[in-house]
């Protein structure tokens, strides 16, 4: 027995301890409690959500009732053939079959037994649809809109969503709804539809401090919180856990502060370790990320809480982690912002890169990749691009009618202004190519000859170089009423902008090697008892890659979801013995 745990002089008794208040912490948490098991949730911030609240709120999981309800009908091979492609020499069979078999019953049993909903789109195609296995939707679904009241004083403590992914504050669903902020000076349906909007928030924030109609991630970790708070699941907020307690090679619970003391939590079954992963950990960064040799080269818009606690509270256990997969994060590009209040904002870039009349290049003037691409293999992309020594970036470059048109990155469409991006430095301006690459620091000859070559073809609707708009992927990111081609467009007449992007990450990949049933391993490959890891503290399934939307929440929904049908499982099996 540690000092830590001679010390503890309070004792909490459960049957499973989850360490994380994101998707997979809080699935885990569930299925754990629904079948029987007394649980408590610790979070190490002094909101839940983690790295969930400020998500998409998409999934990646074959073979839903969703999908079938669409017709859309695939066997688990289909899905198996695309994942081996996808993950290569590092696809571990036993776990992805188990997802694949797991991911459908967990939807089921959250859409039937919980709060959880989800809608899917119709067509939304895996990023490397073209691949064997491949899909040209059926895959991806996202959480359905959820009013926050229903969480009642819950609501106060959910985690905000990412400020630079709001309008006012205000997050917007995914696919109509954007449209119709996209046309809202085009369109009267749009207008209505978006003055209904803003006016509900406003009172929404009048009254309850903050906007009510949750989506996206923050709708994720709401309807996970209500199903936990239906079931009486007790959360601790700001209680990090200290130290695991292990008794005779078996975790046996944790050493956890609240309110300044330490309690000793005893958990009867098991502790599950869902603390969000790494990205905010510079010494891990430093040691797995090649693109950042001091560990400080990145930027990630994840919860700074999330700093690797569980993968070290796993090393100290014994646990594994794997460090040999050729992507260690979830890479996205992304640019550094100054908030109105002066703060730091991290803005990843998503689907602005792929819209019509948007380009990217290097400091030597030169274009590097199709950018309608998903962020993961841009990133690859940009980093291989970038000379020796030379600091990582790119620059996202349009003209002034595409800006006022579609935005850029932080910068927002038309009617909204653009003076305080231009003030900061963060939109950079310029009358001709010339004058722009001189203030962003570009090779402007260079700059000049590569806009011109990208213009030659483009009112064709074709990109000679890279291929923009000839991948299922790239059409859906892109403007679907924009022709020829909805991702290509000419850089035609000044002024002329860009914005400066460098190396981030939606989660990390590397973390704790878990089996099929999420039990972590040791580095002989034995299982440690007691102990369970998901979300990004469990090592990817992906292999390092990046399959499609919601790659990191679907196997964190579905691994929480098995790990606490093994931890239930087990403890049925011990009682009847």
């Amino acid at each position: 027995m540690t000092g830590n745990e001679r010390n503890a002089g309070e004792t909490y008794e459960c049957d499973v301890l989850v360490a994380g208040s994101g998707a997979s912490g809080m699935s885990a948490a569930i299925t754990a409690r629904y079948r029987g098991l007394d649980v408590l949730i610790v979070e190490k911030e002094p909101r839940f959500g983690g790295t969930t609240a400020r998500s998409g709120g998409w999934l990646w999981i074959p073979g839903t009732a969703l999908a079938r309800a669409y017709g859309i009908e695939e066997t688990p091979e289909q899905a198996r053939t695309y994942l081996r492609h996808e993950a290569g020499n590092n696809f571990d069979a036993a776990r992805v079959d188990a997802f694949l078999s797991a991911g459908p019953e967990a939807v089921d049993f959250f859409t039937t037994k919980t709060a959880l909903r989800f809608d899917m789109p119709l067509v939304f195609p895996d990023y490397h649809a073209e691949a064997p296995g491949g899909a040209q939707g059926g895959r991806s679904m996202v959480t359905r809109p959820f009013d926050g009241r229903e969480l009642g004083d819950l609501i106060k403590t959910l985690g905000m969503p990412l400020p630079e992914l709001t309008v006012f504050g205000m997050m917007l669903g995914s696919g109509k709804e954007i449209i119709h902020f996209m046309r809202v000076t085009k369109s009267v349906t749009s207008a209505a539809y978006v003055a209904k909007r803003l006016s509900r928030h406003l009172m929404d924030v009048l009254r309850y401090g903050r906007g009510m109609t949750l989506t996206n991630g923050n709708a994720l970790a709401g309807r996970l919180a209500k199903s936990a708070q239906d079931l009486k699941i007790p959360m601790w907020l700001s209680s990090p856990v200290r130290v695991l307690t292990v008794e005779s090679g078996a975790v046996t619970g944790a050493i956890v502060t609240r309110e300044g003391r330490d309690v000793r939590v005893r958990a009867r079954h098991g502790v599950v370790l869902a603390c969000g992963g790494f990205p905010h950990d510079v010494a891990r960064r430093q040691k797995m990320f090649p693109h950042a040799p001091t560990g400080c080269e990145h930027y990630s818009p994840g919860p700074t809480g999330n700093t690797g606690d569980g993968l070290r509270l796993a090393e100290s256990a014994g646990g594994h982690v794997e460090d040999r997969l050729p992507n260690a994060a979830a890479w996205v590009p992304v640019s550094l912002t100054t908030r109105k209040d002066g703060s730091k904002g991290v803005m990843p870039h998503f689907i602005d890169r792929a819209k019509p009349g948007v380009i990217a290049v290097m400091r030597d003037g030169r274009r590097f990749a199709n950018e309608g691409n998903s962020y993961h293999d841009f990133v690859q992309a940009m980093v291989k691009a970038a000379k020796p020594g030379e600091e990582i970036a790119a620059f996202l470059v349009c003209d002034h009618k595409t800006l006022r048109k579609y935005g850029l990155g932080c910068v927002p469409p038309f009617p909204m202004p653009l003076g305080h991006h231009l003030r900061t430095g963060y939109l950079m301006r310029g009358d001709t190519l010339e004058a722009l690459a001189a203030k962003a620091g570009i090779d402007a000859r260079t700059f000049v000859e590569t806009v011109a070559q990208f213009n030659a073809t483009a009112p064709q609707g074709y990109d000679a170089a890279f291929g923009k708009g000839s991948k299922a992927y790239n059409r859906y990111q892109g403007d679907a009423l924009h022709g020829p081609n909805p991702c290509v467009a000419p850089l035609e007449s000044g002024p002329f902008y860009a914005i400066k992007m460098v190396v981030g990450d939606l989660g990390t990949y590397a973390g704790i090697v878990t089996d099929e049933n999420a039990r972590a391993l040791d580095a002989e490959g034995r299982v440690i008892p007691g102990l369970y890891a998901a979300g990004n503290d469990m090592a990817s399934i992906m292999g390092g890659n990046y399959p499609g939307a919601g790659i990191t929440l679907g196997p964190a929904l579905t691994f929480g979801y098995i790990a606490g049908r093994h931890l239930a499982d087990s403890a049925a099996k011990r009682d009847a013995a």
